[in-house]
């Protein structure tokens, strides 16, 4: 055990801090500090000592340097056990440090707040974030508190320790204070790699959540992120891993539309989707297309959900529904479940990147954020779509993009009508599909297909033409492109290629 004897204390935000500074005055601890830490500590009658009085050097460079010095550094990082150390710090007079209190200059905040690069520069911490990686190496004789979050650790030391520590308590404190170092400096580096682009994988986040499980009840989970910061929870159980995969597709999807929306998730893929004029009979067309499926499943709109819409809402079990915004009346009927978990979708936007490990690596890619427009769009037939089918198609195409491969969609009149989702073959999907489609009464003819990806054959145009599909949306470039080509010229229907493939594995 060590007792803390001397603290030097630097923090930007000066709250929280003062009944730790009380703490170890009462203690008898040797204060030294810093700059407005200094101040702000004798506005509260307690004394300290400036680190000038120790250094004999003033701040200087506009309070670039203050702690930078070995009178300083040499009281953090002397070892107490090494009589050579002891004697230096003798011969130079240089106080033992026992404890360091640090918060750091808020980079990440300020990056937030503003594109001003003088004003973020300048919030880029340099003596705090030396002291802290300073007094966590000699954690075997210094307790280090990197930020405020720790200061709860520091109150059990002072106030039911009396001020002692044990190497346990020390080195777990080190821990922390890389870990807040190491934050740090990859926010810098990435705001930094914005322009420079350096081929890294450096991302870190000290927010995490503990879930219930992961896929299986056997698997444990945690979502390193904050979800608070996406959504606003009205009411529900905790979200569970299954429920964070199904969400961000929901999302994902959604935000391609402009229309009044409504979609079905499923394991992350649509079972139901329609645009309308009103809401309520966007949700009951979206439900149309499968009911079974969406037993269970992740409801989402981008428009507020009214009173009507919810009555009918209601009468389904569903685990999420995500929407901007509810009406009061619409809100307290969807809470009648009290395990139902409702979110309400605040403004934000999807990373314009993706991680998944593999092989104990990472693979990144840019989020598919490319949706194709009219003008996208190239006709290989002599038969032109009419207006209505390059409405369809292009609706098809979204969901299609947002479906696992291999993915057929069959549409009509901005209604999903079915999907064949992740499929081996194309044609294994297509077939899905339509026999979906069928099982819950609707009439292909004058349907559009989409495809997340070329006809490598004709044979998928050809079952799609029995069915009576008239419009097919895909993005081309299979050597034999031609005989897909031939089959629609020769039997009246209209292809496009949109140039783009959208695998989604």
């Amino acid at each position: 055990m060590k007792k803390i004897k001397s603290a030097l204390i630097s923090v930007y935000s000066k709250e929280g801090i003062e009944p730790i500074i009380r703490k170890l005055n009462e203690l008898n601890v040797i204060i030294y500090s810093t700059g407005g830490t200094f101040d702000y500590i004798k506005s509260l009658g307690i004394e300290t000592i400036a680190v000038e009085s120790v250094t004999s050097y003033p701040s200087i460079l506009g309070g670039r340097v203050k702690t930078l010095h070995p009178k300083i550094f040499g009281g953090i990082l002397g070892r107490r056990d090494l009589p050579s150390d002891l004697q230096q710090l003798q011969e130079y007079q240089i106080p033992e440090i026992d404890l360091v209190v640090v918060d750091l200059y808020p980079f990440e905040k300020t990056v937030a707040a503003t594109d001003n690069e003088a004003e973020i520069i300048e919030k880029i911490d340099i003596g705090g974030i030396s002291l802290i990686r300073a007094a966590a190496k000699n954690f075997n004789d210094v307790v280090i508190i990197p930020s405020a979050d720790e200061y709860a650790d520091l109150s059990v030391i002072l106030n039911e320790k009396q001020g002692e520590t044990s190497l346990a308590d020390r080195r777990l404190l080190a821990c922390k204070a890389f870990n807040v170092s190491s934050h740090y400096d990859s926010h810098i580096f990435n705001y930094f790699n914005k322009e420079t682009q350096l081929s890294v994988f450096k991302q870190s986040i000290l927010e995490q959540t503990s879930l219930r499980y992961g896929e299986n009840p056997h698997q444990k989970a945690i979502y390193h992120g904050n979800i608070a910061d996406y959504f606003l929870q009205l009411n529900g159980k905790e979200i569970s891993y299954n429920n964070m995969l199904d969400i961000d597709a929901a999302i994902a999807l959604i935000n391609d539309f402009e229309e009044t929306t409504f979609a079905v998730i499923k394991h992350n893929n649509a079972c139901g989707l329609a645009s309308r004029p009103k809401l309520i009979d966007a949700w009951k067309d979206a439900l149309a297309a499968d009911p079974i499926s969406a037993f269970g499943g992740i409801l989402i709109c981008n428009r507020k959900v009214d009173e009507e819409t919810a009555k009918e809402i209601n009468q389904l079990f569903f685990e999420i529904i995500i929407a901007p915004q509810y009406e009061n009346n619409a809100l307290e009927l969807l809470k009648s479940k009290k395990n139902r978990i409702i979110l309400q979708k605040k403004d934000f936007a999807l990373n314009h990147k993706q991680f998944k490990t593999v092989l104990n690596g990472v693979i990144a890619q840019e989020r598919d954020a490319f949706v194709e427009k009219a003008e996208d769009l190239k006709t290989q037939t002599t038969t032109l779509p009419a207006n209505t089918e390059i409405t369809d198609m292009l609706f098809a195409n979204i969901v299609v993009k947002h479906t696992k491969s291999n993915a057929i969609v069959l549409l009509k009149n901005k209604q999903l009508l079915a999907s064949g989702v992740g499929q081996t073959s194309r044609v294994d999907a297509l077939r899905q599909a339509i026999i979906k489609a069928k099982t819950f009464g609707f009439d292909l003819n004058g349907a559009v297909m989409a495809s997340d990806a070329f006809f490598p054959f004709a044979d998928c145009v050809e079952i799609a033409h029995n069915e009576g599909i008239k419009a097919v949306i895909q993005p081309g470039g299979s050597v034999r492109d031609q005989d897909s080509i031939d089959f629609c010229n020769q039997h009246q229907m209209a292809m496009v290629f949109t140039g783009h493939r959208h695998f989604k594995h």
